[in-house]
Protein backbone atom coordinates (compact mmCIF):
# COMPACT_ATOMS: atom_id res chain seq x y z
CA UNK A 1 0.00 0.00 0.00
CA UNK A 2 1.36 3.41 -1.00
CA UNK A 3 0.36 5.63 1.94
CA UNK A 4 1.89 8.72 0.29
CA UNK A 5 -0.43 8.36 -2.71
CA UNK A 6 -3.47 7.96 -0.47
CA UNK A 7 -2.41 10.88 1.71
CA UNK A 8 -2.17 13.13 -1.34
CA UNK A 9 -5.52 11.84 -2.61
CA UNK A 10 -7.15 12.46 0.76
CA UNK A 11 -5.74 16.00 0.89
CA UNK A 12 -6.97 16.64 -2.63
CA UNK A 13 -10.47 15.40 -1.78
CA UNK A 14 -10.63 17.53 1.36
CA UNK A 15 -9.35 20.62 -0.47
CA UNK A 16 -11.77 20.08 -3.34
CA UNK A 17 -14.69 19.90 -0.91
CA UNK A 18 -13.49 23.08 0.81
CA UNK A 19 -13.28 24.78 -2.58
CA UNK A 20 -16.79 23.68 -3.52
CA UNK A 21 -18.15 24.78 -0.14
CA UNK A 22 -16.46 28.18 -0.45
CA UNK A 23 -17.89 28.53 -3.98
CA UNK A 24 -21.36 27.83 -2.63
CA UNK A 25 -20.90 30.31 0.22
CA UNK A 26 -19.59 33.01 -2.14
CA UNK A 27 -22.55 32.54 -4.46
CA UNK A 28 -25.04 32.79 -1.60
CA UNK A 29 -23.25 35.86 -0.27
CA UNK A 30 -23.81 37.54 -3.62
CA UNK A 31 -27.49 36.68 -3.69
CA UNK A 32 -27.39 33.77 -6.12
CA UNK A 33 -27.80 30.07 -5.50
CA UNK A 34 -24.92 27.62 -5.96
CA UNK A 35 -26.72 26.15 -8.98
CA UNK A 36 -27.14 29.61 -10.47
CA UNK A 37 -23.41 30.12 -10.03
CA UNK A 38 -22.73 26.86 -11.90
CA UNK A 39 -25.15 27.94 -14.62
CA UNK A 40 -23.43 31.32 -14.99
CA UNK A 41 -20.03 29.64 -15.05
CA UNK A 42 -21.05 27.22 -17.81
CA UNK A 43 -22.62 29.98 -19.91
CA UNK A 44 -19.78 32.44 -19.32
CA UNK A 45 -17.19 29.74 -20.00
CA UNK A 46 -18.83 28.48 -23.18
CA UNK A 47 -17.23 29.35 -26.53
CA UNK A 48 -18.37 32.86 -27.36
CA UNK A 49 -20.20 33.12 -24.03
CA UNK A 50 -23.24 31.45 -25.56
CA UNK A 51 -24.69 28.01 -24.97
CA UNK A 52 -27.94 26.09 -25.17
CA UNK A 53 -30.10 24.17 -22.73
CA UNK A 54 -29.00 20.92 -24.39
CA UNK A 55 -25.34 21.80 -23.82
CA UNK A 56 -26.10 22.69 -20.20
CA UNK A 57 -27.81 19.35 -19.65
CA UNK A 58 -24.49 17.70 -20.54
CA UNK A 59 -22.14 20.06 -18.73
CA UNK A 60 -24.21 20.37 -15.55
CA UNK A 61 -25.21 16.68 -15.56
CA UNK A 62 -28.83 17.59 -14.80
CA UNK A 63 -32.09 16.62 -16.44
CA UNK A 64 -33.61 18.70 -19.21
CA UNK A 65 -36.45 19.79 -16.92
CA UNK A 66 -34.06 20.78 -14.10
CA UNK A 67 -31.94 22.88 -16.48
CA UNK A 68 -35.02 24.48 -18.02
CA UNK A 69 -36.30 25.46 -14.58
CA UNK A 70 -32.86 26.75 -13.56
CA UNK A 71 -32.65 28.86 -16.71
CA UNK A 72 -36.17 30.22 -16.18
CA UNK A 73 -35.36 31.28 -12.63
CA UNK A 74 -32.05 32.82 -13.68
CA UNK A 75 -33.79 34.69 -16.47
CA UNK A 76 -36.44 35.97 -14.03
CA UNK A 77 -33.61 37.14 -11.74
CA UNK A 78 -32.04 39.07 -14.63
CA UNK A 79 -28.93 36.87 -14.80
CA UNK A 80 -29.34 35.30 -18.25
CA UNK A 81 -31.17 36.06 -21.44
CA UNK A 82 -32.45 33.93 -24.26
CA UNK A 83 -32.34 34.65 -27.98
CA UNK A 84 -33.19 32.61 -31.03
CA UNK A 85 -30.05 31.13 -32.51
CA UNK A 86 -28.96 32.73 -35.79
CA UNK A 87 -27.60 29.30 -36.80
CA UNK A 88 -30.79 27.31 -36.20
CA UNK A 89 -34.21 28.84 -35.62
CA UNK A 90 -35.27 25.86 -33.50
CA UNK A 91 -32.52 26.52 -30.94
CA UNK A 92 -32.43 29.12 -28.19
CA UNK A 93 -29.05 30.57 -27.25
CA UNK A 94 -28.36 31.59 -23.66
CA UNK A 95 -26.02 34.41 -22.69
CA UNK A 96 -25.25 36.27 -19.50
CA UNK A 97 -26.74 39.66 -18.81
CA UNK A 98 -24.59 42.43 -17.39
CA UNK A 99 -25.81 41.47 -13.91
CA UNK A 100 -25.00 37.79 -14.58
CA UNK A 101 -21.50 38.74 -15.72
CA UNK A 102 -21.00 40.86 -12.60
CA UNK A 103 -22.11 38.06 -10.27
CA UNK A 104 -19.91 35.51 -12.04
CA UNK A 105 -16.90 37.84 -11.95
CA UNK A 106 -17.41 38.56 -8.25
CA UNK A 107 -17.48 34.85 -7.33
CA UNK A 108 -14.49 34.15 -9.56
CA UNK A 109 -12.44 36.94 -7.96
CA UNK A 110 -13.43 35.88 -4.44
CA UNK A 111 -12.21 32.34 -5.12
CA UNK A 112 -8.73 33.36 -6.29
CA UNK A 113 -6.90 32.21 -3.15
CA UNK A 114 -8.82 28.94 -3.11
CA UNK A 115 -7.87 28.23 -6.75
CA UNK A 116 -4.21 28.76 -5.88
CA UNK A 117 -4.51 26.44 -2.88
CA UNK A 118 -6.31 23.78 -4.91
CA UNK A 119 -3.71 24.01 -7.68
CA UNK A 120 -0.97 23.28 -5.14
CA UNK A 121 -2.82 20.25 -3.84
CA UNK A 122 -3.33 18.99 -7.41
CA UNK A 123 0.38 19.40 -8.10
CA UNK A 124 1.16 17.37 -4.95
CA UNK A 125 -1.29 14.70 -6.06
CA UNK A 126 0.40 14.45 -9.46
CA UNK A 127 3.79 14.13 -7.79
CA UNK A 128 2.59 11.29 -5.54
CA UNK A 129 1.95 8.92 -8.46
Amino acid sequence: MDANRYTAAAQFRAELRRFLRRSEDCARGLGITPRQHLLLLQIGGAPGGTTTVSDLVRTLALTQSAVTELVQRAEAAGLVERAQSPRDGRVVDLTLTKLGEEKLAAVYEALGPERVQLRGVIDALDGAD
